[in-house]
């Protein structure tokens, strides 16, 4: 287990505020990383390779000197026309952390070695930790069951003792983690960092809709509908917000609906994990970085009355 020395300055809690589409910006990464944890962003997010290229010099601009390290997430996949002009930004810029999604491939791994930064990348099950493995990527991303957006099915404790059983580099877990405990007991199964998007979705700097940040307090894990009718891909998505689209949970099918623009879907039909059921405010992200120092610092102190 090892979290790569670039990625240790500042770092207050182990915690990576996941990159959400249409959610994380500028606001959410700075406010996370002065507050002692990664915050990270899909390039995507911005309209342009141009627009990219602002957010990361903005958000270089108004880090303090002892803030975490930042990270991006680009789409590595043929249906991403963006993909070299944004990498040529990244490597332009030095971004500190890539993460990578749907495809793993070597020459983007050496592309961001070269400069010094660290490359993790998105895996939902053991075939695809393999081939991310071999493709030199730094750590894994655990996309496990109940996660948020494009989650996998595996339970978390079979996934990363499988994966570590072949992987000595970082790894870090996902799936409906929100407060200090989870972290402390992420870190007690073997994992390095806790992923966390649903729980950052309801602050007060996410990009997210108000009704959508208040539909996640309300909502608990049985709120939660897993289907590839959205995107085509298996994703979590608020069931309230399905029903308010005229999609009926119940009679989902096994495809993607036909949707003019899956973009804009993305819009409406809002994406959470089974960790809504742990959110119960929305508030600053530097409140909530400080409560969950807290919180996994009192978990330590009870496991170690209980059993030290």
């Amino acid at each position: 287990m090892t979290i790569p020395a670039s990625l240790q300055k500042g770092l207050k809690l182990p915690v990576i505020a996941a990159p959400m589409f249409l959610v994380s910006g500028p606001d959410l990464v700075v406010e996370a990383c002065n507050a002692g944890v990664i915050g990270t962003f899909p390039s995507l997010n911005q309209r342009s390779t141009d627009g990219y290229r602002d957010w990361v010099q903005e958000i270089k601009g108004r880090l303090t000197p002892d803030a975490a390290a930042f990270g991006v997430n680009h789409i590595v996949h043929p249906t991403n026309p963006r993909l070299m002009t944004d990498m040529m930004v990244s490597v332009e810029e030095k971004v500190p952390l890539i993460i990578t999604s749907l495809g793993a491939v070597r020459d983007v791994v050496d592309a961001v070695h070269g400069y010094g930064g660290v490359v993790f990348h998105d895996i939902a099950n053991v075939r695809h930790a393999r081939k991310a493995a071999q493709a030199g990527v730094d750590g894994l991303i655990l996309v496990a069951n109940g996660a948020g957006g494009h989650a996998g099915v595996v339970n978390p404790f079979a996934l990363v003792n499988e994966v570590r059983s072949f992987f000595d580099g970082t790894i870090i877990l996902s799936g409906c983690l929100s407060t200090g405990s989870d972290v402390a007991a992420a870190l007690m199964m073997g994992a390095d960092f806790a992923y966390m998007g649903t729980r950052f979705i309801s602050t007060t700097e996410s990009m997210a809709q108000g009704e959508y940040k208040q539909m996640i307090v309300d909502a608990g894990a049985t709120d939660i509908t897993y289907t590839p009718a959205v995107s085509g891909i298996p994703a979590n998505f608020l069931t309230p917000s399905l029903v308010a689209n005229g999609i009926d949970p119940k009679s989902l099918p096994e495809h993607k609906l036909d949707m003019a623009d899956e973009a804009k879907a993305w819009k409406t039909v809002w994406s959470a994990g089974q960790g809504s059921a742990s959110v119960h405010d929305v508030l600053p992200v530097a409140d909530l970085v400080r409560r969950m120092r807290e919180e996994m610092s009192t978990a330590r102190d009870e496991f170690l009355g209980k059993y030290g």
